[in-house]
This record gives structure tokens, C-alpha cells and sequence, in this order.
């Protein structure tokens, strides 16, 4: 089984060379890993072309400009040859090198459409210290039609299951992750499996944790919600009711 992985970049010079050695890593050798980065100014295509350094055989790589991440996570879906797609953001890193090993276990054991796990959110400065955990806990089509979705990059699909549903709504700058999981799970006819495992590490403070754009996320969000026909201010405020409970165990366990 190929495993595709994609990451995105853009000016992330202090965080990307960590994102890079957590897919490469790993003990799983089927992986095929794709780099797209858009035209960096900071350094980020010296720090990737210093990671990727003897894995040129596994690594497909560009830098070319464009609109923004989801744009750029869309080439790389089209590039990739995996049996199934899963992100690592520049801002974060796999749990662990065995991440991808018990990932596959669990598909070629289950052999679902999508799967999804569980992630820490940490200190972007001291990433040893867990500010938040998202235990995505087991998948119902109800908890999905109230606002629960997975959290995005746990989220390894099946390339098939992509190129039938649509790629990422390019339109979106901050809920086209949202979209695209409630296009792929609300009619309930994908085989879904949960890993109850950590998958990955994310640095607080990206697209969707930073304050300063959560109007801009609350807007896009009522959108996204009409255009599935649910009731947006009732599934917004159900989606952040399902978070109340990971920051309570972050803080006492």
C-alpha cells in the first residue's frame, strides 16, 4: 500500500525542516512525499531542498506561486500516486515514526475509505508542552450532521474516494478542511474507521487557532454550512460545543 503525504509551504523557514524529518522518518518505506511550496521569500526552499538531501527518490517537490494553502495542497493531491492522501502541515510533525506503520495496519485491516485519529495541540515554542487534546473518539453519521467533524490532519483517504468527491474548495481560506470532510461525510456511504491513536503534533497558532482570524472563520463557516443545507448558527455553535471536553483533558491530564 502507497501512502501519499502532502505539505504545503509557504515562508515557514523556522517550522517546515521538522514537519519534513517527521514523514521521513518514518519505519514505513511505501511513502510517496510531496512538497509544494509557494515561491518562499525566507528560506524555506534552501531548508527543504537541505531535508530532502539523499531522498530524492521518494520526495516530488516544487515551489511556483500561488493563492494560498489550499491551492497549493490541490497540486499536490493531483500529483500524488498513493493508494491513499494524508497531510502533515508546516507547522507540524507525525507523532511518532511508527505513525504510518500502524496507519496502513489499521486499513489494510479494515480496508475503509477514510480514516482518522487523534492529535495534540502544542506550544509553538515549547512543542513538549500539550495545550490541547483532540480525541476523535467513535465515528457516528449523527455526531457529523450536529458538527462534529475528525480533526483534519489525522485524516488519511482513499485517492479514489478524492477524485470522485472534489478536491478543496479554493474559494475558502480558512474552511475548505470543513467543507471537504462534511462533503466526504455527511451522506454516509464511505467506510469510515477511527485509529484510536495520536497522529500528529500541531503548533498552535495556524489558519484555524490564530484569534485574529476567527471572525474571518466564523463568516466562512455559516457559509459552508448553508451550502450543506444545515442550520449554520445551531451547527456552528454544536461544532464548538464538541471542543469544550479536549480542553479540559489537556489541562488535567
Amino acid at each position: 500500500m502507497k501512502i501519499s503525504i502532502i505539505t504545503s509551504c509557504y515562508n515557514r523557514a523556522s517550522t517546515i525542516r521538522g514537519a519534513i524529518d517527521s514523514v521521513l522518518e518514518q519505519d514505513y518505506a511505501n511513502i510517496e512525499y510531496i512538497i509544494v511550496d509557494g515561491a518562499s521569500k525566507d528560506g524555506s526552499v534552501d531548508v527543504i531542498l537541505e531535508a530532502i538531501k539523499g531522498h530524492e527518490d521518494k520526495v516530488k517537490f516544487i515551489s511556483e506561486p500561488d493563492h494560498g494553502m489550499y491551492e497549493a495542497i490541490n497540486k499536490g493531491i493531483r500529483m500524488a500516486t498513493g493508494d491513499y492522501i494524508g497531510l502533515v502541515h508546516s507547522d507540524d510533525f507525525l507523532y511518532s515514526p511508527h505513525t504510518i506503520s500502524d496507519i496502513v495496519k489499521q486499513l489494510e485491516a479494515t480496508h475503509a475509505d477514510f480514516l482518522y485519529g487523534d492529535g495534540m495541540f502544542v506550544n509553538p515554542e515549547n512543542t513538549d508542552k500539550v495545550v490541547r487534546k483532540w480525541i476523535g473518539g467513535t465515528y457516528r453519521l449523527w455526531k457529523v450532521r450536529h458538527g462534529w467533524l475528525p480533526l483534519h490532519p489525522t485524516c488519511y483517504i482513499r485517492r479514489e474516494v478524492m477524485e470522485k468527491r472534489g478536491l478543496y474548495n479554493e474559494s475558502y481560506k480558512i474552511a475548505a478542511d470543513s467543507d471537504l470532510l462534511f462533503r466526504y461525510l455527511l451522506g454516509g456511504d464511505i467506510t469510515v474507521t477511527y485509529l484510536p491513536e495520536y497522529i500528529v503534533r500541531m503548533r498552535m497558532g495556524g489558519l484555524s487557532t490564530d484569534s485574529a482570524r476567527r471572525k474571518q472563520m466564523w463568516k466562512e463557516d455559516i457559509r459552508m454550512y448553508h451550502s450543506h443545507g444545515m442550520n449554520a448558527t445551531i451547527t456552528k455553535i454544536e461544532k464548538m460545543l464538541w471542543k469544550v471536553p479536549q480542553f479540559i483533558k489537556a489541562k488535567f491530564m
